[in-house]
């Protein structure tokens, strides 16, 4: 391992130290901001880990959220169980899930892939919805538990950390070092005896993993939960555009996308409500076509060329 990974490594933990004590330095509507902040840095991270390296846009991350918010909601509300259960029965529910997705769809690739993650969520709703319109006689489930705004943070801040850590480890792994070969030229990653399914389904899983575990944490948080709430495709694409304004090429990138990002759609959303599907679309004209590596993609190219004009 290179100096330089240590040394990211050792500035993400500086930051996640710095970040535990956000809750004791703001309370009300800021740190009620921080905890959707650091939602999506966990959701935006966890795609990352997939999608950086593999260059497939995945659209699951609203499916997987909502697998793992309506479980816990189902399970303490119908069948009062405890909510830690819950928060770990639903994980392992949406890996199982993302097994099943990887292996049916991972060898689409480009649109057909996108396609399908993003009627994914609206699929899972359309039936969650139907079975309790039809058998359960209910719509909404409601999260009661004790816990506060910092506790929930807090909780996202670990997943957070998690995810980061092990981004960190498969980065300077064999699998790393195999889904880099498949995001630069799938087709060669074959010929040269690369099982391109496996690493590719197993970073999917993971990926379903973590955001169906962000879900659960986040439910006590609306207390009410219902389909439309929690399996919804915008959350999906946010968690993309976040991901691509801050750059996929670095695990930390996201984190550059989502503060900015989460601040302006705060404001967009209460100041225009009526119009964030078409902030959201110019969002993402504007990352296509001015940043398409990112902020930190622009800034290490800015630096390139730098040192290439310092070196001539």
């Amino acid at each position: 391992m290179t100096a330089s990974g240590f040394q990211e490594l050792a500035i993400a933990l500086v930051l996640i130290v710095v970040a535990v004590f956000v809750p004791m330095v703001s309370d009300g509507y800021w740190l009620s901001i921080a905890v959707t902040a650091m939602m999506y840095i966990a959701l935006s991270t966890s795609w990352v880990l997939f999608s950086g390296p593999t260059h497939y846009i995945s659209l699951a991350s609203g499916a997987f959220f909502g697998v793992g918010g309506y479980l816990v909601a189902t399970g303490m509300s119908d069948y009062d169980l405890s909510f830690w259960l819950m928060a770990a029965i639903a994980p392992v529910v949406a890996t199982i899930l993302a097994a099943l997705i990887g292996l049916a769809t991972l060898r689409l690739s480009g649109v057909y892939f996108v396609i399908f993650t993003l009627g994914l969520a609206e699929m899972i709703r359309n039936i969650v919805s139907w079975v309790q319109n039809n058998f359960l006689g209910s719509r909404g489930l409601y999260v009661l538990t004790d816990f506060t705004e910092a506790h929930i943070y807090w909780m996202l801040l670990a997943i957070t950390a998690a995810v980061y850590l092990l981004g960190w480890l498969v980065n300077r792994s064999r699998i790393g070092f195999a889904l880099r070969i498949i995001g630069n030229d799938e087709t060669v990653a074959r010929h040269v005896g690369i099982n391109t399914a496996t690493p590719k389904v197993i970073l999917f899983m993971t990926t379903g993993f973590f955001a169906a575990l962000v879900g659960a944490v986040i439910a006590p948080r609306y207390s009410y939960i219902e389909p439309n709430q929690v399996f919804s495709p915008e959350l999906s694409f946010l968690v993309v555009i976040m991901a691509l304004l801050g750059g996929s090429g670095r695990l930390w990138g996201p984190i550059v996308g989502v503060i900015p990002f989460t601040l302006v759609w705060e404001f967009v959303a209460v100041q225009f409500p009526n119009q964030t599907t078409l902030f959201i679309g110019l969002v993402f004209l504007l990352i296509v076509y001015g940043l398409p590596h990112g902020v930190v993609g622009r800034i290490e190219q800015l630096a390139a060329s730098v040192r290439e004009r310092r070196a001539a």
